[in-house]
This record gives C-alpha cells, structure tokens and sequence, in this order.
C-alpha cells in the first residue's frame, strides 16, 4: 500500500482522559503521544469539532523526508476512540494508510514493539472501535504490556498503573516507542520493523 508522500500523517495515542488514568498500562499511547509532543515543541490543544486534543507539526530532517503531522489523543474514552479519529481524518484529509495508532498490547511481553498495517484488534476496544469506524487499514505501534498476573482480570491489569519495577524502564520503553513512530512516518513500515520489532 503506498502513501501519498505530500499527505500529513495522523498520529493517535489510545488511552482514557483523566488525572485517574494517567499511568495506567492502558494509557501508554497517551505517553508515547505526549514526548512526541514535546519533540515537536507543541503543547496540546482541543481540536474543534472532534473529540480530541491535538498538536500540529513537522517531523524529520529538513527536505524531502520532512513530513507534516498530527499528533492526536482522542478524549472520548477508549472504546470510543474510532469517532474522533474519523473526525479528525476527514477534517485533515488523511489517507487511512496514513493514520498510526499507538497502543498497548496484552500478547507481547513489557516494553517489547511490533509495528504492522492492518490486522486485527485482538480484543482491544481501541483498535475495535477505528476499525468500525474507517476501516483495518492503519498502522500499529504495539507497546507490550504483557499478561495479567494469575487470575487477575484483563480489564483489572489495563486500568491499573505500571508496577513500580515496571516504571524503572517505562521511559526508556516510552522513548523507544516514539523512535519508532519517528522512523515509522519518516522512512516507512519496512525500516522501522527492522529497527524496532525486537
């Protein structure tokens, strides 16, 4: 699937609005989308119509590798995360190709990335709701979070803040993920599966 190299790009961290929410696993979207917010030197703001906060901005080296982007955290709460996304992907004009959602990832073990187009949502009301909304064809940056702990419920372990062990890593893991997404708009799927999807 190629991209049309002049169209802006549409960056969504998934996760929940709210001081309670912050630090939980299901909120690291939101993390990966705030340090690349403070790369592009933009703080966030409430996006018209759309039920999001969004910054616009450029990343990547000056000349033809610079691209336009949106950097995007829909307010909706995550299982209505596909509303504002589509809103947001008809006002700016991107192509669904265009469009990455940065999400965590129960079958991939702490910190671990994989980066893929399309697919589908493995349960994962986020990615459920996008897809309902516009379609499978976007690009992922799974962050893995792992497997609850014994009979912990799934829902119990998203909603819950990473353990304190945990947070030792979690900004280097959070870097690496923003990395990710930089190559990933900058040089394409293929580069930056090879560099990240350890």
């Amino acid at each position: 699937m190629t991209t049309d190299a002049n169209a802006p790009w549409l960056i969504v961290g998934l996760g929940n609005p709210g001081p309670e929410y912050a630090m939980n696993r299901h909120n690291v979207g939101f993390m990966v989308a705030d340090l690349l917010a403070e790369r592009i030197g933009g703080k966030f703001k409430r996006a018209g119509k759309a039920q999001a906060q969004v910054i616009e901005g450029r990343i990547g080296p000056p000349g033809p590798a610079n691209r336009r982007v949106i950097l995007a955290k829909p307010m909706s709460y995550m299982n209505l995360s596909g509303g504002p996304v589509n809103a947001l992907r008809d006002f700016y004009k991107v192509p669904v190709a265009n469009i990455v959602a940065v999400h965590d990832e129960l079958d991939i073990d702490y910190g671990v990335l994989r980066l893929k187009l399309g697919g589908g949502d493995n349960g994962h009301n986020g990615l459920k709701s996008m897809t309902k909304a516009m379609g499978p064809d976007y690009h992922r940056v799974r962050f893995g979070i792992g497997r609850p702990p014994g009979r912990m419920q799934v829902a119990d372990f998203v909603l819950k803040d990473f353990a304190s062990a945990e947070r030792k890593e979690l900004d280097y893991f959070v870097d690496r993920a923003a990395d990710a997404v930089e190559c990933l708009v900058i040089e394409g799927l293929e580069r930056a599966q090879s560099t990240y999807n350890s």
